[in-house]
C-alpha cells in the first residue's frame, strides 16, 4: 500500500478517536457545565413587554416571503 493511501485513513481514524473522546467528555461533564452551554446556545426569552419572536410572528414572516 502506498504512503498516500495510508495518510487519509490515519487522519480518518484520528478524527474518529477525537470525536469519541469528545462524546465521552460531554457525557462525563458536570451538569452545571452542560446547562451553561445550553443557556448560551438557546437564550431565554426576556422578561417584560419587549418584542418576542413567537410562533404566530414566525408564521407571519413566512407568509410575507416571496
Amino acid at each position: 500500500m502506498t504512503e498516500r493511501a495510508k495518510i487519509p485513513r490515519r487522519t480518518f481514524f484520528a478524527g474518529l478517536g477525537l470525536a469519541a473522546a469528545a462524546g465521552v467528555a460531554a457525557k462525563l461533564a458536570p451538569e452545571s457545565a452542560t446547562s451553561a452551554i445550553t443557556n448560551v446556545l438557546s437564550p431565554q426569552e426576556p422578561d417584560g413587554d419587549s418584542y418576542r419572536l413567537t410562533e404566530h410572528v414566525k408564521k407571519y414572516y413566512r407568509t410575507t416571503t416571496i
